[in-house]
């Protein structure tokens, strides 16, 4: 490359590496410097305090039930969307009975995507407020009125979904997993269409079934696409700040009933913004990031295989 040319690569460079560093890497930097400040929010002085606010964080009960319930939506969201998802995508594709045309989808497999993927247009905040309705606690709710006409639940003492501390975390589950098994659906969907349909084909002549196909052929081959959804989803049960806020009753910010549905964002945000704590809050944040770039290495070093070319 000619000289001429790094300076051409350097000045497009230029704008976008500068808009990240104060954008992006330099909110990160300072978050870390208040992490060790006893610095409230509103004042502009605050003292150095070392490690108290994190000395603190592990003798918090809340943050540490806020840190387990988050290690229970990493397990559970991603192991559900995928499999959901990767069962969905493979039926729309693959599932439906050979023809002229060789393996294809089921019937009418155009129209399950759009239906599958229409909760992902929605926002969280709408999500919140249709599955308000759904989990309300009395019989004007979509969950209790069903029961009540099945004679599953007493039309006098019906479930209070977000007021149960068993409940109140798989219900959060249940929307995510609702909202996110569309998307992952049209991502797989994206990948199955690359595989070349001789595979299949060459799979069913020589007596594969359905569930063989789809272990032995369509799952090694999606690997990669599965495991960047994987760590998605494990981004997005790291936070689930939204649902929880405007899901769940609590003091500031939801995690309600008693703390049964914290989230490490929701405790953050309450000792930031409603208590004052913005240096403790701040330490919180730091360990959110790390604890988010730690499970993110981990998971892409755990399923990481070998490439299969097709």
């Amino acid at each position: 490359m000619r000289k001429g040319q790094y300076r051409f690569v350097a000045g497009f460079l230029l704008a976008p590496l500068a808009l990240y560093l104060i954008f992006v890497i330099w909110p990160y930097v300072q978050t870390i410097g208040y992490s060790f400040t006893d610095w409230q929010g509103q004042s502009q002085t605050f003292g150095f305090v070392g490690l108290d606010n994190y000395k603190a964080l592990f003798q918090d009960d809340v943050f540490l039930q806020a840190i387990w319930h988050n290690i229970l939506f990493l397990v559970f969201i991603p192991v559900i969307t995928i499999l959901l998802a990767l069962f969905f995508a493979f039926m729309v594709n693959a599932g439906g009975r050979g023809g002229a045309g060789g393996v294809q989808g089921v019937a009418g497999s155009r129209f399950y995507k759009i239906v599958y993927f229409f909760p992902q247009v929605l926002s969280l905040a709408i999500l919140a407020v249709l599955f308000g309705a759904v989990y309300r606690s009395d019989g004007g709710g979509l969950l209790n009125g069903l029961l009540i006409k099945l004679h599953l639940v007493d039309g006098n003492s019906p479930v209070e979904w977000m007021n149960e501390p068993n409940l109140v975390l798989w219900c959060l589950m249940a929307v995510v997993v609702w909202h996110g098994v569309g998307f992952y659906l049209v991502l797989f969907s994206a990948a199955m269409q690359s595989i070349p349909r001789d595979i299949y084909e060459a799979a069913l002549l020589d007596g594969a079934s359905r569930s063989h196909t789809f272990f032995r052929v369509t799952l090694p081959l999606l690997w990669d696409t599965v495991q960047t959804a994987w760590v998605y989803l494990g981004i997005i049960a790291m936070d689930m700040f939204v649902l929880v806020s405007t899901m769940t009753q609590g003091t500031g910010y939801g995690g309600g009933p008693d703390h049964h549905s914290e989230v490490m964002a929701n405790v953050m945000m309450r000792n930031f913004l409603y208590f004052g704590k913005s240096g403790y809050a701040c330490a919180m944040g730091v360990v959110m990031l790390l604890l988010t770039l730690v499970l993110s290495v981990v998971t892409l070093r755990a399923t990481r295989r070998e490439r299969i070319e097709f």
